[in-house]
């Protein structure tokens, strides 16, 4: 056990950091959880706790916090954001896998790699509001990421010189809702929006997914990951979600990174880089996938990812309004306070009352963070 990577899971009992436990749990003698943090779910979190038996962990919410504390007797549970962001830094934790859910990722990112851990992002929100501030800490190699998307890109560059990449490719698997109008999407209801047709994701991204902003935000990330600006970053709906990016080259060429719809791939791939291990996830078979289907998204119907884009070449704060004013709109939708449809209204309505201003501090970013989130409530 002394040789396993000691890993930090923030977000334990979201979608990714579950699936990212099921990795550990598979290869003990290679990976050792030692640091667990959650938001609120402190009943999952006490039995991850049980199971794994990291060395701290911590809640957002104190009340949750007391109430995992009384669970897990002896134990010392940190409570409140603070707690949550020291475990980044933690002294036995070799790699930070953030996977908090929205803007309050940005902290413990920075915190991560001020401390010079290796971080393994599934928070793109923190390159989508504090890209400058991040990548301004990331030493090469500090960041693997863990979006399929952005895995498969860094995959296909390994052994590339970045001066030869011509464009990048984003697929999107177009959602539930792909080759839909308008007038249909104002109908539909959360349950419709979460029926992902590939991926299992929690309900913020699967919602994200639907209205294309996770592309969107995918493509902000990818354009702070990969240095490469937007012109040359595409977008194209892969319906079968099986080739999971791809990079363009000067001389034509394309590599495209094609894989299963699993998520643990990616995950382990960020714990064994530079190696890879087995997984015990069944292989895709080419003799029986069919065609592979490509075809440009259609901006006007999912407005989200064209007002993600726009947010991303103006820079600055806005992605940041962006962000927040998303995560309001979506978190409406969710409890049937809105229709889909009034997603990229309340988000544009937000983005046309900022002024942006160049990013220069976490404290600048949290209270456009502030502003964004009340504003965004009094447009809904």
């Amino acid at each position: 056990m002394s040789g396993a990577l000691r890993v930090a899971v923030l977000g334990s009992t979201g979608s990714i950091g579950r699936q990212a436990l099921d990795v550990a749990s598979r290869m003990p003698d290679r990976v050792r959880v030692t640091a667990l943090a959650a938001g609120s779910n402190h009943e999952l979190l006490a039995e991850q706790a049980r199971a794994y038996r990291p060395v701290a962990i911590a809640l957002n919410d104190p009340a949750a916090a007391h109430s995992a504390a009384k669970a897990l007797p002896g134990v010392d549970v940190g409570a409140g954001p603070d707690a949550v962001v020291a475990l980044a830094s933690h002294p036995e934790v070799d790699i930070v896998l953030n996977a908090l859910v929205g803007a309050a990722g940005l902290r413990a990112t920075i915190a991560a790699l001020t401390s010079g851990k290796v971080l393994a992002l599934a928070n793109k929100e923190s390159l989508v509001v504090g890209g400058e501030l991040v990548t301004a800490l990331a030493r090469p190699g500090r960041i693997l990421p863990v979006d399929s998307e952005h895995s498969a890109i860094f995959q296909c560059l390994l052994g590339e010189d970045e001066r030869d990449v011509a464009r990048i490719w984003l697929t999107a698997s177009g959602g539930p809702f792909r080759g839909r109008d308008r007038t249909f999407l104002t109908g539909v209801d959360a349950a419709a929006a979460l029926a992902h047709p590939t991926w299992t994701m929690g309900p913020k991204i699967t919602i994200d997914s639907a209205t294309l902003m996770n592309k969107g935000l995918e493509a902000i990330e990818a354009h702070h990951l990969f240095a490469v600006d937007y012109d040359r970053i595409s977008i194209v709906v892969h319906p079968q979600s099986c080739v999971h990016s791809m990079v363009e080259f000067a001389d034509g060429s394309v590599k495209a990174h094609l894989g299963a719809t699993d998520m643990r791939i990616p995950i382990q791939y960020a714990f064994s880089h530079p190696r890879r291990w087995p997984a015990p996830i069944e292989p895709v078979d080419f003799t029986t996938l069919g065609s592979l289907d490509f075809e440009p998204p259609d901006v006007e119907t999912f407005r989200c990812l064209a007002l993600a884009l726009d947010a991303g070449r103006a820079g600055g704060t806005l992605p940041a309004v962006l962000n927040a004013a998303n995560e309001i709109a979506v978190e409406a939708f969710l409890a049937g306070r809105c229709r889909l449809t009034d997603i990229d209204r309340v988000v544009e309505t937000v983005m046309d009352a900022h002024e942006p201003e160049p990013l220069a501090s976490v404290e600048q970013v949290e209270a456009v963070d502030r502003w964004a989130r009340k504003t965004a409530l009094d447009t809904l």
